[in-house]
């Protein structure tokens, strides 16, 4: 009986790592698309958070499965590059009986919003604050010298950043296909250490975006999706 017994375990194990294991599967475009099978992100890590406890017990934070190996293992190497720098990463979409559900430009399950990582007024990386208050971050506005309240924009940061995910993403098969962060911003954002491989390597949106990117950079991934049923 007891042989018997943990026979079954065993296969049903074997069925929920098998089910945990399978690979997403998206469909079109960011803006008119699906994702089955999505990865929810981490809550959190060494060196980053969500952006809210709500967001992730809503589900606003799958992604495909592609994504979450590229998003992860970015910020382990940031715990080399970027060493006492914290990171917040924002929504991604909404998961919902295996499909997201997000809004108009996370619709396949390849774009992740991160919010910018700050310094405060003694130079220390803090995570930027993202609450009910402020809309969960989205409804902060930095001023044309990136700042707002005791809070800078770390350039540097970001740029590590980005260039770690386009690193990540290449080693996987992948790669970046657009960055929307506030043009104006650019200029700073480039003119870092990895300003130049940025670039020459990354795509990012030249004209004015339908919201302000400022409090956060949007990044589409490209991966290999299926064309939209019908």
């Amino acid at each position: 009986m007891r042989r018997a017994l943990i026979a079954v375990i065993v296969f049903f194990l074997s069925i929920s790592g098998a089910v945990n294991a399978a690979e997403s599967i998206c469909f079109g475009t960011v803006s008119n698309g699906r994702l089955e099978n999505g990865v929810k992100l981490p809550t959190k890590g060494k060196n980053f958070t969500a952006y809210s406890s709500l967001g992730v017990t809503l589900g606003r934070t799958y992604v495909h499965s592609k994504v979450a190996e590229i998003v992860l293992a970015a910020y382990s190497a940031l715990e080399n590059s970027a060493t006492g720098k914290v990171f917040v990463y924002g929504e991604t979409g909404w998961a919902s009986g295996g499909r997201i559900r997000p809004h108009r430009t996370h619709k396949n399950g390849l774009s992740v919003d991160f919010f910018v990582p700050v310094v405060d007024a003694t130079g220390h990386s803090v995570p930027l604050p993202t609450g009910v208050g402020n809309k969960f971050g989205y409804g902060i506005d930095f001023d044309e010298n990136a700042k707002f309240e005791g809070y800078t924009i770390d350039f540097e940061a970001i740029a590590e950043h980005l260039y770690q995910l386009d690193i990540a993403a290449k080693a996987r098969g992948a790669g970046i296909a657009l960055v929307i962060f506030d043009p104006p911003y650019l200029p700073r954002l480039f003119a870092t250490k990895r300003g130049e491989y940025l670039k020459s390597n990354i795509n990012f949106m030249k004209g004015k975006a339908w919201i302000r990117h400022d409090q956060h950079y949007h990044v589409d991934y490209t991966v290999p999706c299926k064309p939209n049923e019908g």
